[in-house]
């Protein structure tokens, strides 16, 4: 992990890694699309309202797995102090609260058809409201100190105390009574989805994967020239 500490080294394994991120992005989203709209048959009792599965279900698995990103580069900034760990963190998160909104967002609109009503406080849904004030809380520390170090820090130690909600995210429709229907992918007896539907939302997961890996490095990209003309500037301060 240390040879990535260089920005340098990383830059290079970023450009390299990017084009392919952003091209396989821009080849499987009208594919995912078509399977998701065209070819994907609609459900026997929910009808033509599921295809809002095939954004709403890979952006919440996003919203999780961006985070898990968020507090794996909070620990190794704050454990082995790398400097790289900490902006891919950073860079990460307003990501991740967007891939947060639009499950937050896309799951409402599929419940008011099923349940009746755009939001109800199961435990599902509030857990994933507070994944979302979470990374506002963590994008939020990182600008509330004067001192950008102790901001990082700041930061992310929320971003390790909010991994206990993770595990209330995945498990709460099998330890409470929700209206959110349970797990239906990742279980020990393996999907119930008909594979139909399935490989569109896969397709459709390849896609948000793709996208977030792409828009990752053009943030870091982004904060790494702002610490470069940051250097520049108190540079030159001091020559004057």
């Amino acid at each position: 992990m240390h040879f990535l500490a260089n920005p340098l080294r990383f830059q290079r394994i970023a450009d390299a890694v990017f084009p392919w991120a952003a091209g396989g992005a821009a080849l499987l989203a009208p594919l995912a699309l078509w399977l998701a709209l065209v070819v994907a048959p609609p459900d026997y009792q929910q009808g033509e309202a599921v295809r809002i599965m095939y954004v709403h279900v890979p952006a919440a698995w996003m919203a999780m797995f961006v985070y898990l990103c968020v507090a794996a580069g909070s620990a190794a900034g704050l454990i082995w102090r790398h400097p790289m760990a900490e902006v891919a963190a950073r860079a990460a998160a307003p990501i991740g609260a967007c891939f947060t909104a639009i499950a937050l967002f896309t799951g409402s609109v599929w419940g008011k058809p099923m349940w009746g009503t755009w939001w109800v406080w199961d435990a599902r849904l509030t857990s994933v409201l507070i994944l979302f004030f979470l990374y506002l809380g963590y994008m939020a520390l990182h600008d509330a100190f004067e001192d950008p170090q102790r901001g990082a820090r700041a930061a992310s130690i929320l971003g390790l105390v909010g991994l206990v909600n993770l595990p209330v995210i995945k498990f709460s429709v099998d330890w409470w009574n929700t209206l959110h229907q349970p797990a239906s992918i990742v279980r020990l007896d393996g999907p119930t989805i008909d594979p139909s539907m399935l490989w569109p939302l896969f397709t459709m997961m390849g896609f948000f994967k793709l996208f977030f890996v792409a828009v990752l490095v053009l943030r870091i990209r982004a904060q790494l020239a702002e610490r470069r003309l940051a250097n520049l500037r108190l540079g030159a301060e001091g020559r004057a």
